[in-house]
C-alpha cells in the first residue's frame, strides 16, 4: 500500500513516537497484541492529528477487559445483569475455559424431507467486528467467519453468509444475518454506555479496533456471546493448515484498504460550522461523515453492522441520524442496483440472499499467489510479491523439514504443489544442499485436467552442520546415536568422550562390525565447537582399508557385480562405478533392469534391477524371485565363483525372507558359490510427510531389531553384511534430496579437471588408520584419468563411508 514501514519492539523505543519527532511523522501505528499496553501508554491519543490512525480504542479496550474471573470490565461498572443482555457476563480476558458446542437436538443432524422446517442452527461462530467510531458507535461486520460444530473436530473459515444459507435457507438465513448484528450491536452499545466522559480525553477520528466475538447458536436463531477478545483470535483453526494465519492476514488487509484515507483532501473544503440540514458539524464529526460514506460506497468484504438502517431516533438532529441517513440511502442504491443488474458488483452491505445465488466461484482469471505460508517461516529473497515468479531461501542445519501453503489471489484459483495433481499444502523433507519447490496455479474449472496458469518456485539451500576448525588442542569424541532421534533406547546418546586405544590396527573381518562416528571437538558437552569436516566412522576393534584405484581395478577385472534394490543399492552402485572408472560417465534414475558393460576397460561388467517397483499397483508388481530372475538372465553369463558379486539390499524392504529366496534362486541356477553382500537397512521414512508411510520412534526402534535379525540371518547363509542402519542412524539428519529422507547420496553434474570437495583426500588415505572418513578417498596418481569435459560425480559423506565398506569386503581376499 506504499506506507514506509518502521518496525519497533515496543512503542516507548519508537524513535517516530519520540517527541522530538512531533505528532507529525507518521500516518498508521498498528499495534500488535504483544505490545499493545505499551501502545496504550506511550500514545496520547487526544492529541493525534486528523490524519493519524491507530489500530486501537481505548474505551473498547477497557470496556472488554477482565475484571476478574472473566467478568466484563463494563459489566461491573453498570447495573446490568446476565439477563439483560444476549451475553454471558464472564466472557472477557482469557476465560481459559473449553468453549463448547452443545449436543444437536435430536434429529438436527438428519436430512430433512422436502418442504419441512430447516434444522435447528446448532453452532460456536467466531465473528470479527470492525468498531470504527465510539460516540457515534458505527461497526462493521467482517464476511469471514469460522466455524465450529458438533460434525468437525476443528473449526472452519466460511463466509457467514454462506454458512447461514447452507445450513437455514434463504428467508431463515437473512433473519439469522439480522440476528447476529443486532445482538452484538446491543452489547457494544451497552458496552460504551459507561464511562463516557472519558470520550473527550481519548478522541482519535480515525482510530479503530478489531474484536472477535463468539456466538453460539442452541437451536435458535438469535446467538449468544460467550467469548468477547480486543483482537482477532483463530484457536479453533488448526495451526497446521496455517488457516488462523491465512484468515487473519485477510481480514488484516481487507480492514487497511477499508480503511485507507482519502478524506484528507476533502477535509480542508469544510470551513467551519454553516448549521448544514440544522446539526452543527464539527470538524471531527465531518470528517467522520466523510469517511463513513466512503466506507459504504467502496466495496468490500465488510457490511455494516451499527448503526443499522432501520435504526430511528427522535429529538433533535444528530451525528447518528446523519449516519443513518448515509446508510439507508446507499442500501437503497444497492438493492435497486441488485434488481437492475445482479451481475454487478456488490458493495459491503449486500442485499437479501436468495437460494439462486451461485456459491461457486467460476473460472480462474487472475492466477497468482497472495502468498506462500511456511512452517518455519521462510525469508524468501525477493521477498514475496504476487507477481514475482523465482524466490531463494536458506534454511539451518536443524530445518530438516517445511511445511508449504501457498495462497491464491482468487478463490477461483487453485494451488498444486510440484504436479497437476499434487497437493495444496505439503510437508517437504529439506535434505542437505538445494531443493526446489514448484507450485503451480491452476484453473479446475470444468477441465478433466487442471490448466496450469502460473508456476512459482521456491530454491531452499539447508546449511551444513555447523562446524568449528580445529587449529589447537582438542579432545575426540565419539557418538553412536543422536538424541533427536534415541533409536537405541538403553544406549547414550550424542557426543561422549572417546578414549582411542591400540587394539585396533587390525582389518576388520566383516562389513558389520560395530562402530562409531567420531569427531575433533574443543568440548564433547557442546557439538557446535567440532570440526564436522572431520568426523569419520570408526569400527570398535578394527579398520576398513580403503582400496586404492590400481588394486580396486585389479580386484574387480574379470568381474560381474549384480546390485538389486531400490535407489540407495543404486547410489552404492554408482560410486563403485566412479571409483573404478575414475568418472562416471553415465547416470540416471532407472527404475527397471541396467547393464553397464564400458567398466574398467570393458574387465567389468555391473548390472541393475530396481526392487520393490512401488509405483505399480500390487498385483503387477514383479515379485523379489522375478526380478532376481531377469537380473541374473541380463547378466549372463555368470561364473559360480567369487568372480560374480550379488548387491542385494536397500532402505526398508529387505527382511529374512528375501534372504531364504536368494539362497534358493542362487543354489537352482547353480550359483551357490557366488559373493553375496547385503546392505542392511538405513534411516529413513522418520518424517510426517504427505503421501508417503511416516514411521513413529516405535517403529524406528522396530527396525533396529529387524536389522539385527537380518545380519544375523546372513550370517547364517554366509553373506557378507554392509550394516548401513548403524552407520547412518547416528547422522539422521544429514539425508539429501527426496522425499523419503533415507538417500545420502546424489548424482550431480561434474565439469572439472580435479576433484571435487567430497572426494579430497585426508590424512587417512594410507589405509592403515582405524577411521574412514566420510571425505577419505585414495588420491589419484594419474591426475590424466580425470576427465576434462562434463562427467557426474556421486556426492554424498554417510554414503561414500559405507560404500568404501563395500569395496573393502569385495577386494579383502585375493580371487580364487
Amino acid at each position: 500500500m506504499d506506507y514506509e514501514v518502521q518496525l519497533s519492539r515496543y512503542a516507548e523505543t519508537s524513535s517516530l513516537l519520540r517527541t522530538d519527532h512531533g505528532v507529525r511523522g507518521w500516518s498508521l501505528l498498528v499495534c500488535l497484541s504483544s505490545s499493545e499496553r505499551s501502545c496504550l501508554r506511550r500514545v496520547s491519543f487526544s492529541h493525534l492529528q486528523h490524519h493519524q490512525t491507530v489500530n486501537l480504542l481505548p474505551r473498547i479496550i477497557e470496556a472488554f477487559s477482565d475484571a476478574g474471573e472473566g467478568l466484563c470490565h463494563f459489566y461491573s461498572q453498570s447495573h446490568l445483569t446476565g439477563s439483560e443482555l444476549p451475553m454471558m457476563p464472564h466472557a472477557c480476558g482469557s476465560t481459559n475455559q473449553k468453549l463448547q458446542v452443545p449436543q444437536d437436538p435430536a434429529g438436527a443432524d438428519r436430512h430433512s424431507p422436502a418442504g419441512a422446517p430447516p434444522p435447528a442452527l446448532v453452532a460456536m461462530v467466531n465473528t470479527y467486528v470492525l468498531v470504527t467510531s465510539v460516540k457515534p458507535l458505527t461497526s462493521f461486520l467482517h464476511d469471514i467467519s469460522v466455524v465450529t460444530t458438533n460434525q468437525e473436530q476443528r473449526g472452519r473459515p466460511i463466509k457467514l453468509r454462506n454458512f447461514l444459507l447452507q445450513r437455514l435457507g434463504p428467508p431463515t438465513s437473512h433473519d439469522a444475518l439480522g440476528q447476529i448484528k443486532k445482538v452484538i450491536g446491543d452489547v457494544l452499545l451497552a458496552a460504551l454506555s459507561t464511562n463516557e466522559k472519558q470520550e473527550t480525553l481519548s478522541r482519535c477520528v480515525l482510530c479503530y479496533q478489531l474484536l472477535t466475538f463468539t456466538l453460539l447458536f442452541s437451536g435458535s436463531i438469535t446467538p449468544v456471546i460467550v467469548q468477547v477478545e480486543t483482537d482477532l483470535t483463530f484457536s479453533s483453526l488448526s495451526r497446521d493448515t496455517f488457516d488462523g494465519q491465512i484468515t487473519k492476514d485477510l481480514i488484516l488487509e481487507d480492514t487497511l484498504h477499508f480503511l485507507s484515507s482519502e478524506t484528507q483532501t476533502e477535509v480542508r473544503q469544510y470551513g467551519g460550522c454553516r448549521q448544514t440540514d440544522g446539526v452543527c458539524l464539527s470538524e471531527d464529526e465531518f470528517l467522520l461523515l466523510l469517511q463513513f460514506q466512503r466506507q459504504m460506497k467502496t466495496p468490500s468484504a465488510f457490511q455494516l453492522l451499527y448503526p443499522s438502517s432501520s435504526s430511528s431516533s427522535s429529538g433533535p438532529l444528530r451525528v447518528s441520524d446523519l449516519l443513518i441517513r448515509i446508510s439507508r440511502y446507499y442500501e437503497l442504491q444497492r438493492n435497486q442496483r441488485y434488481i437492475t443488474d445482479e451481475s454487478e458488483e456488490r458493495t459491503n452491505q449486500e442485499p437479501a440472499l436468495s437460494s439462486s445465488q451461485d456459491l461457486s466461484e467460476g473460472p480462474c482469471v487472475d492466477p497468482l499467489l497472495r502468498q506462500i505460508y511456511s512452517d518455519p517461516p521462510l525469508t524468501l529473497t525477493p521477498p514475496f510479491s504476487p507477481r514475482v515468479k523465482e524466490y531463494r531461501a536458506e534454511v539451518t542445519f536443524d530445518t530438516v523439514m517445511v511445511r508449504i501453503r501457498p495462497q491464491p489471489v482468487s478463490s477461483a484459483c487453485r494451488v498444486h504443489l510440484d504436479e497437476h495433481r499434487g497437493p495444496r499444502m505439503a510437508n517437504y523433507p529439506v535434505g542437505l544442499g538445494n531443493s526446489r519447490i514448484s507450485i503451480l496455479v491452476t484453473d479446475d474449472d470444468g477441465e478433466p485436467e487442471p490448466v496450469v496458469m502460473t508456476i512459482y518456485t521456491v530454491r531452499v539451500y539447508r546449511e551444513s552442520r555447523p562446524s568449528l576448525p580445529m587449529f589447537g588442542d582438542h579432545v575426540t569424541c565419539g557418538f553412536v546415536q543422536d538424541c533427536g532421534l534415541p533409536v537405541q533406547p538403553g544406549r547414550s546418546c550424542g557426543l561422549q568422550p572417546l578414549i582411542r586405544t591400540q587394539s585396533s590396527l587390525q582389518t576388520c573381518s566383516s562389513g558389520h562390525v560395530p562402530g562409531r562416528w567420531v569427531v575433533p571437538c574443543l568440548s564433547c558437552s557442546d557439538n557446535r565447537t567440532c570440526d564436522w569436516r572431520e568426523v569419520a566412522w570408526q569400527p570398535d576393534s578394527c579398520y576398513h582399508p580403503l582400496v586404492d584405484r590400481p588394486l580396486l581395478q585389479d580386484c574387480l577385472t574379470d568381474r560381474k557385480v549384480l546390485f538389486i534394490g531400490d535407489s540407495t543399492n543404486r547410489g552404492m552402485m554408482y560410486f563403485l562405478m566412479e571409483r573404478v572408472n575414475s568418472s562416471l560417465e553415465d547416470w540416471g534414475k532407472a527404475h527397471d533392469t541396467l547393464v553397464y558393460r564400458n567398466l574398467n576397460g570393458g574387465q567389468t561388467l555391473v548390472s541393475y534391477s530396481y526392487y520393490p517397483q512401488f509405483w505399480l499397483e500390487k498385483n503387477q508388481r514383479p515379485t523379489f524371485r522375478q526380478a532376481l530372475l531377469q537380473l541374473i538372465d541380463r547378466s549372463r553369463p555368470l561364473v559360480n565363483s567369487n568372480l560374480t558379486v550379488l548387491v542385494v539390499g536397500g532402505v526398508q524392504w529387505l527382511n529374512t525372507n528375501h534372504l531364504r529366496t536368494v539362497r534358493e534362486v542362487l543354489n537352482r541356477e547353480s550359483l551357490s558359490d557366488v559373493l553375496v553382500l547385503v546392505k542392511s537397512l538405513g534411516m529413513g521414512f522418520h518424517l510426517p510427510v504427505d503421501g508417503i508411510r511416516s514411521l513413529s520412534l516405535k517403529e524406528v526402534q522396530d527396525l533396529y531389531r529387524e536389522n539385527q535379525n537380518i545380519i544375523t540371518a546372513a550370517k547364517h547363509h554366509g553373506y557378507e553384511v554392509i550394516d548401513t542402519f548403524s552407520i547412518t542412524m547416528g547422522r539422521y539428519k544429514e539425508f539429501l534430496q527426496g522425499r523419503c529422507a533415507c538417500h545420502f547420496h546424489e548424482v550431480e553434474k561434474f565439469w572439472s579437471s580435479g576433484l571435487s570437495d567430497d572426494t579430497t583426500s585426508t590424512a587417512n588415505t594410507t589405509g592403515t588408520g582405524p577411521e574412514l572418513g566420510s571425505q577419505s578417498v585414495v588420491p589419484d596418481t594419474d591426475q590424466e584419468a580425470w576427465p576434462k569435459t562434463s562427467s557426474y560425480h556421486v556426492r554424498g559423506p554417510v554414503n561414500q563411508v559405507y560404500s568404501e565398506i563395500l569395496l573393502s569386503r569385495l577386494c579383502s581376499k585375493t580371487r580364487n
